[in-house]
């Protein structure tokens, strides 16, 4: 039996990523949502898609260079499938050039590294002046962790058992200020299932629910900012 957050659950998993009512249902439906925080794309744009699993922001993105990294091979073989130019890659460590990226997006990828700061402070090196940094993750409190974890890993739709390890949450406050460390600014706001999508899509087992702002960052939350430093 694997342990919470094991990487290699993923490899068990790849054949869900592109199944709108699979396994990682709600992943799609937060693709969707982040992606409406990126900017329209300047000419031979850059996108880096830090830990982008089967890659399914490439739904919602056109018109940038969209490079996915993930740990796991399979993942970026996924992702290569639909169109991401991909590597293998630890997110604390990331094989870019300072300064490469237009976008970067890290959508649900900090709660589960060790150390999230240094994949902030990746993400924040590649990123040009002027640049775009999209983050989505799962606060660090009781209450993230119930709703999270022990509520949603049993319902359809909600992530698989054992996906999340709540002690790598992160807390909001913490990850405003490690942004700003490395020049961005971070606005953040809760996001949630909309309720009545939610509640339908329970009763037939099938459907997209549409994510939905709030002004609690106490669960879920997402955030961009751009850089402001040289």
């Amino acid at each position: 039996m694997l342990r919470r957050n094991d990487p290699r659950q993923y490899d068990r998993l790849v054949d869900q990523w592109w199944e709108p009512d699979g396994m990682f249902a709600m992943l799609h439906w937060l693709a969707e949502a982040r992606c409406e925080l990126v900017p329209p794309p300047t000419h031979d744009a850059v996108l880096v898609d830090i830990g982008c699993g089967g890659g399914l922001n490439a739904m919602h993105v056109d018109g940038y260079h969209h490079i996915g990294l993930d740990l796991r091979p399979l993942n970026a073989q996924v992702a290569a499938e639909h169109g991401l130019l991909t590597a293998c890659a630890d997110a604390a460590r990331l094989p870019l050039a300072d300064r490469c990226a237009d976008v970067v997006i890290a959508g649900e990828i900090l709660e589960h590294v060790p150390d999230w700061r240094a994949v902030v402070a990746e993400a924040c090196r590649i990123l040009k002046p002027g640049g775009t940094l999209i983050v989505d993750t799962l606060a660090k409190n009781p209450l993230a962790t119930l709703v999270a974890v022990h509520l949603a890993e049993r319902i359809p739709g909600g992530p698989p058992p054992g996906i999340h390890d709540p002690r790598l949450f992160v807390p909001p406050r913490a990850l405003r200020h490690a942004a700003a460390e490395h020049g961005v600014d971070l606005a953040l706001w809760g996001i949630r299932p909309a309720v009545i999508p939610m509640l339908r899509r329970l009763r037939r087992r099938t459907g997209a629910v549409p994510m939905v702002r709030t002004r609690s960052t106490l669960i879920l939350y997402a955030g961009t900012g751009k850089k402001i430093s040289p």
